[in-house]
């Protein structure tokens, strides 16, 4: 385990069979039939772990992660528990010699993030966090196109949206069951607080909501514009309210500066972008809810050329990102390939995540 498996399908254990496995990850895994086979499930409830199991024909069944990553034959595994737990999987995984692919946020501190990677280096393994909006081939696009459009003048990063079941409900059927003990629950509320607390300090009820947010939704944003932009020279201003549910963030380039603008709502409707404005030209990544799998990502782009005005918009593929995203794990386990989002990538989203913390106290 822990080798790169040349042209075989790999051979994967998932941990956590909520709402995201089961509406994205296991359709994809059983879908790319030809490069993974789905060898083990993990769950807290026992109702998700038969079902799943059933569903999927997983012979292989566990409530305990650590048990999973036990499992001699498993090549990699996919770490879509709740993220408290994210770092305590991750880790067990990779000192098994597992690549793992962990959804974001990769963990909630900086001590969980260098725990990850000292057993990452350990066990010889590969980590990559699924930031899967970075795979949308109309992102890679507009990076490329980024060069050409001279001299940015500003950039603003939206991420306006309706809870996440609000799509769900309408578009899929996802197993929801009552059978996680209330001790369990308990348990994982206190782990929580102790992990932000490592990571922030003592803070008010909404500082912390705003640092889940971040970690959340957000990390998301904050990870495509370093990808697309580079990282910013600091945080200008950072206001939150809501509970921390919604914020605007100002970071500082040279140059310009670059807005983040978020919140979650009652709307049936999914609003995130990111757009860069040169001179004459602007480019902007356009997502949909990644709950209704391959609706498009696309690129529009505005352009003024002498007395004209032209607006365009690329549609690369109607492949979602999480399918991207996926497949470059594959290239990441079976080959050896270096992973676009490893551990350090995340780092770098912790430390800017802290300092807008740090500006909304100001």
């Amino acid at each position: 385990m822990g080798s790169w498996l040349g042209m075989g399908r790999v051979k994967v254990g998932v941990i956590g069979l909520g709402e995201v496995a089961q509406v994205i990850h296991l359709p994809i895994l059983a879908a790319l039939s030809d490069r993974f086979e789905i060898a083990a499930v993990c769950d807290i409830s026992p109702t998700l772990v038969q079902v799943i199991g059933d569903r999927y024909g997983v012979a292989h069944r566990y409530d305990d992660p650590v048990a999973l990553t036990q499992q001699a034959d498993l090549d990699a595994v996919f770490v879509l528990n709740s993220d408290e737990y994210h770092a305590d999987s991750v880790v067990a995984a990779a000192y098994n010699h597992k690549h793992v692919l962990v959804e974001k946020p990769m963990c909630l501190n900086l001590n969980e993030a260098q725990a990850i990677i000292q057993a990452r280096d350990a066990g010889g393994v590969r980590v990559m966090v699924g930031y899967m909006r970075r795979f949308a081939p109309a992102f890679v696009q507009a990076k490329a196109m980024l060069p050409g459009l001279g001299a940015i003048r500003y950039a603003r990063i939206r991420d306006i949206i309706g809870r996440n079941r609000l799509i769900v409900d309408q578009s899929s059927v996802v197993l929801r069951p009552d059978d996680i003990p209330p001790e369990m629950q308990a348990e994982r509320a206190e782990r929580a607080v102790n992990l932000v607390e490592q990571a922030i300090g003592e803070a008010p009820p909404d500082i912390v909501g705003a640092y889940r947010f971040l970690l959340g939704l957000n990390s998301h944003d904050v990870s495509a514009m370093r990808d697309l932009l580079g990282a910013p020279q600091g945080v200008v201003s950072a206001r939150q309210w809501n509970g921390g549910r919604f914020l605007v963030v100002v970071f500082q380039y040279e140059g310009y500066c670059a807005v983040l603008e978020s919140g979650v709502d009652e709307q049936i409707r999914f609003d995130a972008h990111l757009e860069v404005y040169g001179q004459t030209t602007s480019l902007r990544v356009q997502y949909d809810s990644p709950y209704i799998r391959h609706l498009p990502t696309t690129l529009v782009v505005h352009e003024t050329r002498g007395d004209a005005y032209e607006e365009r918009v690329l549609r690369p593929t109607f492949t979602d990102p999480y399918t991207h995203e996926i497949e470059h794990f594959y290239e990441v386990a079976a080959r050896g390939v270096e992973p676009r989002t490893p551990p350090e990538d995340f780092v770098e989203d912790l430390r800017i995540m802290r300092q807008v913390v740090d500006a909304m106290r100001l």
